[in-house]
This record gives structure tokens, sequence and C-alpha cells, in this order.
């Protein structure tokens, strides 16, 4: 690989990186400690649509991690954005938590099943038949069809959840329509989050822990990439795909000294 600009600004993933199974991944403190001391742009991004970011930093500083309200990029942030850049003060059908719904509200949005130029479809911890059939018949009935991320299952204490992208797919299947995904792996989730901060991709390192989103969209937005082994992917799975991080690490731990 071509030598790469040195890293001035830092996009890093919520789950696998910085935590794991609702505990701190070791070390991941102490980076962001460093970040925040640097003064370095930073972000960190989820695919998570569930939550607001002041949740999500309330979440993180029970567990040890500093991280402000403001340095938190969530795909239902992602989402808003975009549909505020295409269709501002524009209505939704929405099938989501407060992560959404909020984030919805703060670009003008009005929530509406009726005829709304929009069928938003995000992360709940109950999806409900009754409201998947109400998108499915609007979808049907002309709505654009939005889906915040295309993650299929989600973790839990039990076991795998179905997620986003398994919901998208029912809602497909039944409407012959294909959503639109906002969140990773598609690169304009990077983009706007290299925006955000005010960075550039060439100056930029993305960390992640899966190479099918975090890796992929990182590589397509032009970003170097650094996959830790402290989540999904496995050392052994960078040899499955047809492309490859930058560099395979540890964990963030192995990256502290490298902020400046």
């Amino acid at each position: 690989m071509r030598p790469r600009k040195p890293v001035v600004s830092w996009l890093t993933d919520m789950d696998g990186v910085l935590v794991h199974e609702g505990q701190p991944v070791p070390g991941a403190p102490e980076f962001i400690r460093k970040l925040r001391d640097s003064g370095r742009p930073f972000l960190v991004l989820t695919n998570n649509s569930i939550y607001t970011a002041r949740d999500l930093c309330a979440r993180l500083a029970r567990m040890g991690i500093d991280v402000p309200e403001e340095s938190i990029w969530t795909s239902a942030l992602a989402t808003a954005q975009f549909l505020d850049d295409q269709r501002p003060g524009g209505t939704a059908y929405v099938i989501g938590e407060a992560g959404l719904t909020t984030a919805l509200h703060d670009v003008g949005y009005i929530l509406s099943n009726q005829e709304p130029d929009y069928v938003v479809l995000g992360e709940t911890r109950t999806y409900s038949f009754s409201a998947i059939t109400t998108a499915i018949r609007l979808i049907a009935d002309g709505a654009r069809f939005i889906a915040t991320n295309p993650d299929a299952t989600g973790p839990s204490t039990e076991g795998l959840l179905p997620a986003c992208g398994s919901v998208a797919a029912l809602i497909s299947k039944a409407t012959g329509v294909e959503p639109y995904f906002i969140g990773k792996p598609n690169p304009m989730m990077m983009r706007a989050a290299l925006n955000t901060i005010d960075a550039h991709s060439e100056t930029t390192a993305m960390i992640g822990d899966r190479m099918d989103t975090d890796v992929l969209c990182g590589l397509e937005a032009g970003m170097e990439t650094i996959l830790v082994l402290t989540g999904i992917s496995t050392r052994d799975d960078v040899d499955r795909y047809p492309y490859r991080p930058s560099r395979v690490v540890n964990s963030v731990a192995d990256l502290i000294d490298e902020v400046g």
C-alpha cells in the first residue's frame, strides 16, 4: 500500500471497539482521554439508531468512557441529515426509538402515517407486526423507503436479535421495494462524519471491529482503516474478503501512543 499522510482526525466505531457486551474494552477510556487531551478532532460512530447521542454519552460515562455528546454520530443522525438535505421539512412514518424520532424532529420533520414522504425504518427493541404492516401499505402506496442501517442481527445477553436489515428484507419482500440504507457500510455516513468535524479523508483513520461495515466504508471513503480484534472480525477473517484494512491491531490500547 502507498504511504499515507499522518493521521490528524479519528473516527471509531463504538460496539466492539470501545465497549463489548456492556463493558469497556481495556484501554478504551485511556484512548478517548488521550484524544480529548490532544485536541484532535474525533467522532464515535454507531449504526444503532435506538439511542440519542445524549443517551449514549451517559451510557459510556457509566463505563468510565468520557465522550462528549457532540462527539457521537449515530445512523439516526446521519439519516435525519440525509432527509433534511433531500426533502427539507418533509414527513415520515417511523419505526424506531427515541434516537431516530428525536433526530427527525430536530431537523423539522413531521411524523405521520398519512401519505408520508418516507417510511423510515430503524432499530427498536420490539418490532411491531402492526407497524410493519402499516409501513408495507404506505410503501405500496408510494412512500419512499429508507432504513438506518443494513445490520441483519444485533447482540444481546440472550443471543442474536433480528435487527434493521432483517426487518427491511421482510418489508422489501412484501413490497418489491428495496430501502436506501444510510448507515455503514454506506460511505455517506463516513463523509457526513468527516464533514461534521471538518476533517479530510486523507488524514483520518477509521477504527472498527467489522470487515464488512467499518473497514469497507472507511476504505470506500478514502480513509486509513484499522481493524481491532475486540469485536466481530478475527485475524483469520481478513483473508476472506477481497479488500484489506490498512492494518490490524489487538485493541485501541495499541493506538494510544499514536494520538499526538
